[in-house]
């Protein structure tokens, strides 16, 4: 097996494993402590809530056309890592909901230690290229119809912001004010927990790589991503001459481009967080 593969089946066991620590701490922590999670899985609560509907079945069937709109924008790849989150996200779910756990302690600690262990999974999911949360999909589909519209790069947190604004109005209005709130609590100490583990994912990719042949990776990240490049010409104090290319993309693009850099032999590239692009 070579290194290529075994890092592959390492990614999908570190996304499972991500997703059962989530849905161990939405079902067991977070929803007997009368919160939500955020994103699409908020929305499944509240219709599980409002409708009275298992909640897993709720979970899964707001994410598949999620999953659709992924396979269309970001491939198959992001797909298979991000339907194998989700499904043992809804499993998780299904499984902890039968178990009978209290948390013995003030609601605040209890949603603050549920929120930590919710951003630790999302964490490793988002880390290895999955995704169990729609409103990040969608997020990075509405970045890239403006980019490719406009030709400038934007941040995906305005779009997250104002999806989870918008559950969150949603819970204040059908549950009660305790719950939104408490829900936002969970929602500020999940993403920074995400934040901290994957620098800032919603933010602005800039991906430098440094090689020799350049002409076959720009027709790559042109073909593959729909992105250009900005080019130098570098020198290297033992390898000679060569291009430097810059390329600016979304979190969710990064396995993409990885791949691309992986079927080009004797590139360097190193990948940054830009906050913002000015012009």
């Amino acid at each position: 097996m070579n290194t290529h593969k075994k890092s592959d089946i390492l990614s999908y066991i570190l996304i499972v494993i991500g997703a059962i620590m989530a849905s161990f701490s939405v079902a067991l922590i977070l929803l007997p402590n009368d919160a939500i999670d955020y994103g699409t899985a908020g929305v499944a609560i509240i219709i599980s809530k409002q409708t009275g509907l298992p909640l897993a079945p709720c979970v899964f069937g707001v994410f598949i056309p999620f999953i659709i709109a992924g396979y269309i924008v970001l491939g198959r790849s992001f797909t298979i890592k991000a339907t194998m989150g989700s499904i043992a996200y809804t499993l998780g779910i299904r499984f902890f909901e039968g178990i009978p756990f209290e948390l013995n302690t003030e609601h605040f600690l209890a949603v603050a230690f549920g929120g930590a262990i919710l951003g630790a999974g999302l964490s490793l999911i988002l880390r290895y290229g999955g995704c169990i949360d729609g409103s990040e999909i969608l997020a990075n589909i509405v970045v890239k119809r403006l980019s490719d519209k406009t030709g400038r790069n934007y941040s995906m947190t305005p779009v997250l912001l104002a999806f989870n604004a918008l559950v969150y109005v949603t819970v204040f209005i059908t549950i009660d004010a305790t719950a939104a709130l408490l829900s936002l609590l969970v929602y500020v100490v999940a993403t920074a927990v995400i934040d901290h583990f994957t620098d800032h994912f919603e933010a602005i990719k800039q991906v430098t790589i440094i090689t020799q042949e350049p002409d076959k990776i720009i027709v790559d990240i042109k073909n593959k991503l729909n992105k250009t490049c900005t080019i130098m010409d570098s020198r290297g104090a033992i390898a000679g001459e060569n291009s430097t290319l810059i390329c600016y993309i979304s979190y969710f693009e990064l396995p993409i481009m990885k791949d691309i850099i992986s079927e080009h032999t004797g590139s360097f590239s190193t990948v940054s967080t830009i906050d913002e692009i000015l012009r």
